[in-house]
C-alpha cells in the first residue's frame, strides 16, 4: 500500500490473471477517472458475501462493493469478486481482465460519490464516457437495464 492509501490487492488471484495491467488500469483510473487514491481487493465469493453481510446486511456474494471514506484525498475501498468476474467475462465474450476493468471503474465511479440509483442518469452517462475513452464494453448499468 502507498502512503496514500492507495493499492490494489491479490487474494486468492488466479495465476493466468494479468496483474500487471491490473496495476495499470488502476493506476489511470486514480489519475484521470477519479483524480485521488482507493484501494482495491481482488478476491472470493466468500469474502463478498461477508463484506455484504456484515456492511449492508445482503446474505449472497456479489460482483463488486464499494466503500466510500468521505475523504477527498482517499476515496476508500472497493472489493471484487473474482469467481463473479469470472463468470461474466465468460458470458460478455470477454477477458477476465476486461471484467476486473469494468468493475473497477464502476467501482471508483461509486467510490468518487456517484450512484446510479438515485442520479437519474448522471452515473451512467459518465461510467458510458469512461468506457469508450478507457476502451471497454458495456459497463454494469447498461447490462442492467438491458
Amino acid at each position: 500500500m502507498s502512503s496514500d492509501g492507495s493499492h490494489l490487492s491479490f487474494d486468492r488471484c488466479p495465476i493466468n490473471v494479468d496483474r500487471k495491467r491490473l496495476r495499470a488500469f488502476h493506476q489511470r483510473l486514480q489519475q484521470e477517472v477519479v483524480t485521488a487514491s482507493f484501494g482495491c481487493l481482488l478476491t472470493h465469493d466468500k469474502r463478498l458475501q461477508q463484506l455484504n453481510r456484515d456492511f449492508l446486511g445482503h446474505d449472497y456474494p456479489t460482483d463488486v462493493l464499494s466503500f466510500p471514506s468521505g475523504d477527498g484525498g482517499n476515496l476508500g475501498e472497493m472489493a471484487i469478486s473474482l469467481e463473479r468476474a469470472a463468470e461474466q467475462a465468460a458470458q460478455y465474450g470477454h477477458t477476465m481482465e476486461t471484467e476486473i476493468e469494468i468493475l473497477m471503474l464502476h467501482g471508483a465511479l461509486h467510490l468518487s460519490g456517484m450512484d446510479h440509483e438515485t442520479d437519474k442518469g448522471a452515473m451512467a452517462r459518465r461510467e458510458s464516457s469512461w468506457r469508450k475513452k478507457l476502451g471497454l464494453p458495456h459497463g454494469l448499468i447498461r447490462r442492467a437495464r438491458a
